[in-house]
């Protein structure tokens, strides 16, 4: 039977179903073609990049490599990044932050666009320096192995760190080496991620840590977490609509196996105890982290995004980096890349294959620049006036 000679709701039907097959085909046609010319990570062109970002510095989370990626996009867009004034290295810290600390405050204000130096967070200072549509978010860290990287690299200047050989000694009796009275110098040795928060280290309480908690989740659009770095970094970058090699990253200020101490499971649980804030802040934003995950990325998205962010990864380390890996201090050649030296950890870092062309070295310099070198460099590129700052180049 022809098309002509069908029933008039045979022949509407017909068709439904012929323009509803033509679309399926084209829509497939067309999601072929787009997916050949753009790639997996610039999905998201019609957006523009968030440019105003405030970034918590917690200290031992692995957030020096949040902080050089900051220092990469800050010099990508040719932005203004809040830096410490004068011969200063930090905002003030372990002080409360003051809008003192930031070089050309008044000259520059409201302009600053980045903001990601160590600071003690004190957000009525902050929102002063930084403008309102500014994104904020941090990282926090298992405090077990917080609390083991700072014992090491701050183990000189801790006085509740100084009388003890080892981490595992100091949790049998922690009161026994801390003093309160003493906390903004022993501000490492307790619920140190609470203290940077710029809440009491020493406080207790569940209503306190309730009300705490709650505040900084209304302060901070996102917090990361260093066990899920690359996810982080996955999760950041769609949420700001950044580009692939904006969060591609070399780990910094990363320490050798070797000053790595070994926890007993009782020590690790005596730490969860004597940092309890740090841990119910841990656990908090580790079970928003996957709210967001599955909000913002999705767990299959996540899961290629990652991969193509570890294939990057391996790509750049390949062209940069000499033999592929981090070196000890005491390997490392050039003295303008080797990273600051603290307690007894081996702070590691790169040495740079040679024979790049000039695009290829300034890129490879910046993924490896250690925060101080990467600092003072920002400083007189944005004060090319004022005397540069002096650092102690190990």
């Amino acid at each position: 039977m022809s098309l002509g000679l069908l029933p008039k709701w045979r022949y509407f039907r017909v068709i439904i179903m012929l323009v509803v097959l033509l679309s399926l085909l084209l829509g497939s046609f067309l999601n072929t073609q787009v997916s050949l010319l753009v790639p997996f990570f610039s999905g998201q062109e019609s957006f523009h990049p968030v440019t105003n970002v405030m970034f918590l510095k917690t200290h031992k989370t692995a957030s020096s490599t949040v902080m050089n990626i900051l220092y990469r996009f800050t010099e990508k867009w040719n932005l203004t990044v809040a830096l410490p004034a004068g011969q200063l290295f930090h905002l003030g810290y372990p002080w409360l932050f003051l809008t003192k600390y930031v070089e050309g405050f008044k000259t520059l204000h409201g302009t600053f666009n980045i903001m990601c130096n160590h600071l003690r967070f004190n957000p009525t200072e902050v929102h002063k320096v930084m403008p309102n549509n500014t994104f904020y978010f941090s990282i926090v860290r298992n405090p077990v192995f917080q609390l083991e990287s700072s014992f090491v690299y701050y183990k000189g200047h801790v006085p509740a760190f100084q009388k003890t050989k080892s981490l595992n000694e100091f949790l049998v009796s922690p009161p026994r080496y801390y003093n309160k009275n003493l906390s903004i110098r022993n501000m490492y040795a307790k619920n140190n991620m609470w203290f940077d928060f710029g809440y009491d280290n020493n406080e207790s309480g569940k209503d306190y840590v309730r009300g705490v908690i709650r505040e900084i989740q209304q302060q901070f659009q996102l917090i990361l977490i260093s066990e899920y770095f690359d996810e982080s970094m996955v999760l950041l970058r769609n949420i700001l609509h950044w580009d692939l090699d904006d969060v591609v990253y070399f780990k910094l200020n990363s320490r050798s196996e070797d000053t790595i101490q070994k926890l007993a499971r009782e020590s690790q649980e005596r730490a969860k105890e004597w940092c309890a804030l740090d841990w119910e802040l841990y656990q908090h934003f580790n079970r928003t982290f996957w709210q967001k995950i599955r909000e913002v990325v999705g767990l299959e998205k996540l899961l290629k995004e990652v991969a193509l962010l570890r294939e990057r990864q391996r790509e750049l380390m390949d062209i940069c980096i000499q033999d592929g890996e981090p070196k000890s201090k005491t390997q490392i050649k050039d003295v303008r890349l080797r990273p600051y030296q603290s307690g007894q950890a081996n702070i590691l870092g790169y040495n740079l294959k040679q024979h790049l062309d000039s695009e290829t070295m300034a890129m490879c310099w910046r993924m490896v620049m250690p925060e101080i070198q990467y600092m003072a460099h920002l400083y007189s590129r944005q004060f090319p006036t004022n005397p540069p700052k002096k650092i102690r180049l190990q």
